[in-house]
């Protein structure tokens, strides 16, 4: 009586009173039903455990998505009809039509000449319908992207709650993975790739609409024929023509696992850059198949084995004035359709993730450049692009080495020049050019080889940001010694050196000067201003003294560099370096908007700065380029020679133009006659030269 009044009779499993009932009977009789009665009592005791388990997780299934949902209310509760007023309409109103990449897109100079036609590679020709798919295809997207295809609504439920989840525990900061491949469709054709919660839930309603409108196989043949495959390629049969010179249906299994693999990550897995980088993927997608029923053993092991060989591409690249104004195109789509550019990071982790990003938004309105059909007019003159690629070419004439894999050029040079008045580029010369190699066109060092720019970023990040700080020209700076100042506890501002004016060391490129002045105005601030004029790739580990000579993580590219002498030109205002004046669509309806300018210098400091950098050219290191004999037009610049010689730059400026010239090897290697100002001002002053040809001769501002 007391021991019910104090707690319930604890349950004993039922296996223990089968044999306690048992020891009480007769030992020697009654086997078989003992047995019977053990495996009686040991399924009943296996489902009373197993439903005591299992309805506790149950219960926490219950109020993980009671919490998901109370946050998604929460947070989304009032735009919730918007979303679907706005997926509504746009599943409404489509049709297969959406699903057909083959437009074509047309790129003009600035005197109208048309410079480009772009095509995604997927019109009638190569769209194939669900019946022409090979099988082995669409079972590999499945296998690897959303196993639930067949019968699932649009979306992975299961999957959509880790993922709330994961944005929930990691304070709105991780939101990836769950898409099926009807989401994946819904982001390609209609929606940005932005990381936002908000854009997931529109994803998911466009994709559960999509579902009851399509049946499976049109979904899965309108996902395979605007899969990006990297390089402006869409669809799987422009793919195998591209990567394989096959169609579609003669690739075999592994070839098909290798295509399948790159739409991931196109740039990534972009098999001209980096054909090896797939092979991995493509094994586990093959391994995916193998373990989903959809591979024999046999079949599977073969496939594994089978070498794959990627053919070279043909004609892809255009010109170098073609992929800078795609760049430029692709960049302003992505403004247009809300992905928000960042130049300043609180770690490397931040900036990776930032890359990824940015890697897959570049992708997306790629493929809709390609395949949309717009006119895109620019600010590129071709015959300057052609007299400044044949300036380069004739100066790096000398060094006929190439490289042994790719017959490519070693040495190599980049140079863009940007007209002052308007702030536009007018030419980007990407490389040296080589008669029957169109796959040098691949890789535009203008705008994508990022460099260590040496002293030619003292002006940019050092002297005029101190100008600004109450330095002078004619203010006493100290070379002091940088070697000593980078030991560990250097009391930098109290070390000496040579005494010179700020103007004479700026002329003669004092390394010592530079170090000092940038600790005293800290590096925060010095590399402010490159990061207000949008340069890309200054990372948290640049912020330290060796910015000051230049040494950056990724370095600068000549755009970003003849950009920034610019701004000094314009009295400190910046504007941003595209070539862009008029972007289409379709229907003829402008869509380019042209950026404002905004001030990153003092007017004052600016023109403080283009009046010391004058020097350069007349007293200081670029004065063997005997400028003043060439030309009445002033005149100012600054070199930049990187250690061992592995990078040479001419960064300079007359009242018309600017340029910036790079020369160097691809893999940084010692050129001893390599320095600021050698080949680069030599390219520089005959660039200039041809630009300011006939022009009245004036000063600065």
């Amino acid at each position: 009586m007391s021991n019910r009044k104090n707690k319930k009779q604890k349950r004993q499993p039922m296996l223990t009173q089968v044999k306690k009932a048992h020891q009480n009977q007769n030992q020697g009789s009654g086997k078989s039903g003992y047995v019977f009665q053990l495996m009686g009592a040991f399924f009943c005791d296996f489902f009373y455990y197993a439903w005591k388990s299992l309805k506790w997780i149950m219960l926490a299934g219950l109020i993980l998505t009671a919490v998901v949902a109370v946050f998604l209310f929460v947070r989304y509760g009032d735009a919730y009809q918007r979303f679907a007023q706005e997926a509504d309409q746009l599943v409404e109103g489509s049709s297969a039509q959406d699903f057909r990449m083959d437009e074509i897109t047309y790129i003009y100079s600035a005197d109208g000449e048309e410079i480009a036609e772009l095509s995604s590679g997927a019109g009638k020709s190569s769209y194939l319908k669900y019946e022409q798919i090979p099988k082995d295809a669409v079972n590999a997207f499945i296998a690897v992207e959303d196993r639930s295809f067949w019968h699932n609504i649009g979306i992975d439920v299961k999957g959509i709650i880790r993922v709330v989840v994961d944005y929930i525990t990691s304070n709105s900061e991780s939101l990836a993975g769950a898409s099926t491949i009807t989401q994946q469709l819904s982001r390609t054709i209609y929606l940005t790739r932005e990381r936002s919660l908000e854009r997931k839930i529109k994803e998911m309603m466009i994709a559960i609409r999509l579902t009851k409108k399509y049946s499976k196989e049109e979904i899965v043949e309108y996902y395979i024929n605007t899969a990006c495959f990297s390089n402006g390629i869409y669809g799987l049969e422009a793919a195998a023509k591209a990567f394989f010179g096959k169609e579609a249906d003669e690739l075999s299994l592994a070839q098909v696992a290798y295509l399948c693999a790159i739409p991931n990550r196109p740039e990534y897995f972009n098999p001209y850059k980096n054909p090896k980088r797939a092979i991995e993927r493509k094994n586990k997608i093959l391994g995916d198949m193998y373990k989903e029923g959809y591979l024999k053993k046999g079949d599977y092991e073969r496939a594994l084995q089978e070498k794959i060989t990627i053919q070279k591409p043909s004609g892809e690249f255009y010109n170098y004035e073609t992929t800078y104004a795609v760049y430029c195109a692709v960049e302003y789509l992505m403004k247009l359709h809300g992905f928000e550019f960042r130049y300043e990071f609180t770690d490397q982790e931040d900036y990776e993730e930032y890359l990824e990003s940015y890697d897959a938004a570049y992708n997306l309105e790629k493929k809709n450049l390609y395949a949309k059909g717009y006119r895109v007019a620019t600010s590129l003159d071709t015959g300057v692009q052609e007299a400044l690629q044949q300036v380069l070419d004739n100066n790096l004439a000398f060094a006929t080495q190439t490289d042994p894999q790719t017959n490519v050029y070693e040495l190599q040079g980049a140079v863009t020049a940007i007209d002052n008045t308007t702030g536009k580029v007018v030419a980007a010369v990407g490389g040296r050019s080589q008669e029957n190699l169109v796959d040098i066109y691949s890789l535009n060092r203008a705008y994508q080889s990022h460099r260590q720019p040496g002293s030619s970023i003292k002006p940019l990040a050092v002297y005029t940001p101190a100008l600004m700080t109450g330095y002078t020209g004619q203010t006493t700076v100290y070379d002091i010694d940088v070697d000593v100042a980078k030991q560990p506890g250097a009391n930098i501002a109290g070390m000496s050196g040579p005494a010179m004016s700020l103007r004479s060391a700026v002329e003669q490129s004092k390394n010592g000067v530079a170090y000092s002045v940038l600790n005293d105005i800290k590096p925060s601030y010095g590399l402010s201003f490159l990061t207000e004029m949008k340069f890309d790739k200054i990372v948290p580990s640049d912020y330290n003294l060796s910015a000051a000579l230049g040494g950056l993580t990724y370095g600068t590219t000549t755009v970003q560099m003849a950009s920034g002498y610019s701004t000094l030109v314009n009295q400190g205002n910046y504007r941003d370096p595209s070539c862009l004046v008029s972007i289409k669509d379709a229907s003829g309806k402008e869509l380019y908007q042209q950026e404002g300018q905004k001030s990153v210098y003092a007017p004052e400091a600016a023109s403080q700065m283009l009046d010391i950098l004058k020097g350069v050219l007349t007293v200081g290191t670029a004065k063997s380029m005997d400028w003043g004999s060439a030309s009445d037009i002033a005149a100012a610049g600054k070199t930049g020679t990187t250690n061992a010689s592995k990078d040479g730059w001419f960064c300079g400026v007359t009242p018309y133009y600017s340029v910036a010239v790079w020369i160097g090897y691809d893999t940084p290697k010692t050129l001893e006659s390599l320095y600021g100002g050698s080949y680069p001002a030599s390219v520089w002053k005959e660039a200039m030269l041809y630009l300011t040809e006939g022009l009245q001769a004036i000063d600065f501002n």
